[in-house]
């Protein structure tokens, strides 16, 4: 008998972030075949900065991700950052908006929006 491995997605995305990634396309007219470019940039307080943004396709050698529904497109340099990150929408005391759980961050600013390594 051969087992099969499931592999986990390099990028999770929360129940909560998939809801708010579905009402922003619905609200902005973005056809639901787009995906959500989740991206690293230099720049910010701690030296890194993600990214978000809808694209209609995948770039060449873009990773594509599917998890909870949502499509999401990661180039390789990111996803070097990004590996086992969940993508998270809150709605709370602290703000609201999208927050990245990232294990590879080893410091994070104040804002949650950048993080070093």
């Amino acid at each position: 008998m051969s087992e099969t491995s499931i592999m986990e997605p390099e990028v999770k995305v929360t129940e909560s972030a998939a809801r708010q990634i579905v009402r922003l396309k619905q609200e902005n007219s973005i056809p639901e075949s787009h995906g959500l470019r989740v991206g690293v940039k230099g720049g910010g307080c701690s030296g890194l900065t993600y990214t978000l943004g809808f694209d209609a396709e995948p770039k060449p050698a873009d990773s594509v991700i599917e998890h909870n529904g949502v499509k999401l497109f990661v180039d390789a340099k990111s996803l070097f950052y990004l590996m086992g990150t969940e993508l998270d929408f809150t709605d709370g005391l602290n703000g609201r908006g999208f927050t990245f759980n990232n294990p590879n961050a080893a410091k994070t600013c104040g804002c949650g929006s950048s993080f070093g390594v």
